[in-house]
């Protein structure tokens, strides 16, 4: 409660010398400030809600009442002048930075302008065809087929079994029906087999296209893809025919050093079969028992899983009337989008398929 003879000198804050420093301290920062968040700064310190001069309004309540208007009028005046300075400076500040903006993104439209913007090939486009050049240079051939195939050709000339899972709608697209008796081909195989009807061994063919299957869109899948499968038939033919070139293969898509391994898996159409594996792009497989290397890309694991392969099952060769006492060979396939987001680092299938040519001029006209 106010005192009636308390002395209003004796409250430090409300002093004219302490006001007057004040004033003085907060006008150099504000001039100080070279930039608007520096003004910020120098606004919150000298007229914000804890600035001094806000504490010392706050302590004109407990004066006499015959001192207080002398207070308020010296407090009330010294932050009027604090707010005119900040101001002032805050138009500066505005004006040099709208100046700077202008220079900094000013256009000189008396130059010459590209009105022809160079456009970009799609990255599966140009990989599909450096693939297909790589098999080129080793004397294979590129064959192609329909993308609405037989089942007879997609499944059953290939061993799989009228009860196998992968003929059911959760995995396939069939026309019409499942009696109709014609699919969206779920993989590039059926052009194999048409090869293999139409020509005689010694065959050495790749097989390039798009494929179908009732995957949802993810960052990992997508119902519409493409996959580029191989296939040798010949005298003599070995795993170790089919372990070389794939490490060749590998070696051109990802660079030297780089190698494949077989781990044991199953597929109707070829026996024995595998899942093959490329060296870790990243690390080498330096990261291996190697806590002072991590891999984020192959979990420290050295390898990463690229396609599925094997030597073709003999039950295949002779439903295309290939003798399979003399002949034998090697079929192996992977997905091209899949190794261009090993090749190029993308890691969202998404970007591949959604047509932003954003995505494809990183690319550019690579042929």
């Amino acid at each position: 409660m106010p005192q009636p003879n308390f002395d209003p000198v004796e409250v430090a804050a409300l002093q004219p010398e302490a006001i007057e420093a004040e004033v003085t301290t907060a006008l150099k920062a504000i001039a100080a400030a070279a930039t608007l968040d520096e003004l910020k700064t120098a606004r919150l310190a000298h007229a914000g809600d804890r600035s001094p001069l806000a504490l010392a309004n706050r302590e004109i309540g407990a004066l006499p009442p015959a001192a207080r208007k002398a207070a308020g009028q010296r407090v009330g005046a010294a932050r009027g002048e604090v707010a005119a300075a900040l101001t002032a400076r805050q138009t500066e500040l505005e004006a040099e930075r709208d100046a700077r903006v202008l220079l900094d993104e000013s256009v000189d439209v008396t130059l010459p302008t590209d009105r022809n913007p160079v456009g970009a090939r799609h990255p599966l486009t140009t990989l599909q065809e450096r693939i297909g050049d790589i098999f080129i240079a080793m004397g294979y051939s590129v064959a192609e087929g329909p993308e609405v195939e037989a089942a007879w050709l997609n499944f059953d000339a290939l061993n799989t079994p009228g009860d196998h899972p992968s003929r059911e709608l959760t995995d396939t697209f069939w026309v019409e029906s499942v009696d109709s008796g014609l699919v969206m081909r779920t993989q590039t195989s059926p052009v194999q087999i048409r090869v293999m009807l139409e020509q005689q061994p010694p065959i050495y063919v790749i097989c390039p296209g798009k494929t179908f299957r009732t995957d949802e869109l993810d960052a990992t899948h997508t119902p519409v893809f493409h996959q580029v499968e191989g296939l040798v038939v010949d005298e003599g033919i070995t795993m170790a025919h089919l372990k070389g070139t794939l490490d060749h293969m590998a070696e051109q898509l990802f660079g030297p050093g780089m190698r494949t391994r077989f781990r044991p898996h199953y597929f109707p159409f070829t026996e024995p079969s595998g899942e093959m594996d490329i060296l870790c792009f990243v690390c080498r497989g330096r990261s291996v028992g190697n806590p002072d290397e991590p891999c984020r890309t192959c979990s420290n694991e050295g390898w990463i899983e690229w396609g599925g392969c094997g030597m073709v099952n003999p039950r295949v060769l002779a439903a295309c009337g290939i003798d399979p006492e003399r002949y034998s060979g090697f079929a192996f396939g992977m997905g091209i989008e899949r190794s261009l987001m090993f090749r190029s680092g993308v890691a969202d299938m998404r970007d591949i398929v959604e047509g932003d040519v954003r995505f494809t001029a990183a690319f550019g006209m690579e042929s």
